[in-house]
């Protein structure tokens, strides 16, 4: 069953219409959508190792066009949609942090972001909220999101054969391990979330929102 599962997703990712389902799906998880396009793209990237380049840019140009959409629910939108957005992803314990740490860091969060597993939406809706300078948005956003899904094409692009071959013949082991990978992953954000606020981290305790900037 593993095995036709597989095969049927990788027939689906290699569809003529893959591109754009990866598109509309990068585009809307910047702003509202909850499902990262991360695992379409490494599908889509597996089943064409030399087209790996080519996704990853369709996904980052994409993802920093839907955080523009992310932006406007930010600024012009937050108190209709986007209290209801950040309601719905269960972000909105964290939004005031959010603006405290852009208030902080601006451009540089953003760079920071795509190592890390900060929902992007949140900043983007963030940093609409807080009328980012556009410019510095867009540029943030590009560099988030590039590091963020044109380290997966990089590696499909010049290890994809390879990883694919792997997959193939153990594909039961692959699944156990990034399952596992999965489950520590989340007991280590637990585990290092858990502790004391850190010493300067002024933005860890922050429970309500600034005045925005007129």
């Amino acid at each position: 069953m593993l095995r036709r599962l597989y095969d049927w997703t990788l027939a689906k990712a290699a569809h003529p219409h893959a591109e754009w389902w990866l598109a509309a799906f990068s585009f809307v998880e910047a702003s509202f959508f909850p499902i990262p396009p991360h695992p379409l793209l490494g599908l889509m990237c597996l089943a064409e190792p030399r087209k790996a380049l080519r996704f990853a840019a369709i996904a980052t140009l994409a993802s920093v066009a839907g955080g523009m959409l992310g932006y406007a629910i930010g600024w012009g939108l937050y108190d209709t949609v986007g209290t209801q957005v950040l309601a719905a992803l269960g972000l909105t314990q964290s939004f005031p942090q959010a603006v405290c740490y852009l208030n902080e860091y601006g451009f540089w969060l953003f760079v920071a972001k795509g190592a890390t597993p900060i929902p992007f939406k949140l900043l983007t809706i963030t940093a609409g909220f807080m009328g980012m300078q556009l410019g510095l948005f867009l540029l943030g956003s590009l560099v988030s999101r590039a590091i963020s899904f044109m380290v997966v094409g990089l590696l499909f692009q010049f290890f994809g054969a390879p990883i694919k071959r792997f997959i193939d013949k153990y594909l039961g082991l692959v699944t156990a391990g990034f399952v596992a990978l999965v489950i520590g992953g989340f007991l280590a954000i637990a585990f290092l979330g858990g502790g004391e606020e850190k010493p300067g981290d002024k933005c860890a305790g922050v429970t309500s929102l600034p005045a925005r900037p007129i």
